[in-house]
């Protein structure tokens, strides 16, 4: 691999496992552990002892466990918009005549200081959930541009081809839609985290196992329109292996898609039976997360990869 493709597939790993960190915060009820922004007690390192709280704080909001957790969740994301800086400086040098590698490379550096914003309002709404899934859908957008470009310096630049097959393009067409319908099953389902959090710091909190149950209509509607994208999903897989049979490339993303799709409501169902328990939080926003991802690919294969030398382009 060039410099760059090192770079951009860690840069890209790194994202997806911060995602996975941020669901660690709030499943273990760290999210409010600093309860500023940026710094944590209006200190750049946080304390570790209640004595250090400043006077003007409530030393009540003090948690050692749950500061540090959410400081270091920071940290790592100082480190990730640190690596995506490097990959865009790299895409500077190497290919700023590739304008997929470049401008999205760009985005995605210019939405980390717009993600960093967020989590400060995320902190000063106490964890509203709209402001949770926006911070998390722009985590995802983050992600999927840096999967692009990724993707494109794999991929001649990314550059549209006139030598695929006629059922790729809408094959491609298809996946771009499952994927935001797959983006926005992930956002709703950040909506009813954040409304559960809530309910678990009413005074009294309400028991864990009435959770879901006090939600309402959200998880409903959550639950059936999983039902139906999971169905979607499998329809697309079973159109992509009876179609790509020569395409190894495709046959791969579209079992990445698959597994992850079954997975999904295995943890849904995990959450449901084990009233919301905190492992299976992390597990469904990040299984989740990587669905949506493993779309994108599929959609940027379909449309970007050369077709299979020994596979004809028949309809």
């Amino acid at each position: 691999m060039t410099r760059f493709q090192r770079w951009a597939v860690a840069t890209t790993v790194a994202t997806y496992l911060l995602i996975a960190v941020g669901g660690l915060v709030r499943a273990s009820g760290a999210g409010l552990g600093c309860p500023d922004w940026p710094k944590c007690f209006d200190r750049w390192i946080p304390p570790t002892d209640v004595r250090d709280v400043p006077s003007h704080i409530d030393p009540a909001l003090f948690n050692v466990a749950k500061a540090w957790t959410e400081y270091i969740n920071r940290l790592i994301g100082v480190v990730i918009g640190l690596l995506i800086f490097v990959t865009l400086v790299l895409a500077i040098r190497h290919h700023r005549r590739d304008p997929r590698i470049l401008w999205t490379t760009l985005a995605a550096f210019l939405l980390v200081g717009f993600e960093g914003w967020l989590g400060g309002q995320v902190v000063a709404a106490q964890l509203a959930p709209l402001v949770l899934s926006a911070h998390l859908a722009v985590a995802l957008i983050i992600g999927g541009l840096l999967l692009y470009a990724t993707a494109c310096a794999f991929l001649d630049g990314g550059r549209p081809r006139t030598d695929l097959p006629p059922w790729r393009r809408p094959l491609g067409q298809a996946t771009l839609v499952v994927s935001i319908l797959a983006l926005a099953q992930v956002a709703l389902g950040a909506i009813i985290r954040g409304e559960v959090q809530l309910l678990g710091k009413q005074s009294p909190p309400v028991p864990r196992e009435e959770w879901l149950g006090r939600v309402g209509a959200i998880y409903s509607a959550h639950s059936s329109s999983a039902v139906l994208l999971t169905a979607i999903t499998c329809a697309l897989v079973w159109w992509v292996l009876e179609r790509a049979r020569g395409d190894a490339a495709l046959r791969k993303t579209a079992w990445a898609v698959l597994g992850l799709t079954l997975a999904q409501p295995a943890t849904g169902l995990g959450l449901a039976w084990l009233d919301v328990h905190p492992v299976f939080q992390v597990l469904h926003l990040w299984l989740g997360s990587l669905l949506v991802s493993a779309l994108m690919l599929q959609a940027i294969v379909a449309f970007r990869a050369p077709p299979p030398a020994s596979v004809p382009p028949t309809g």
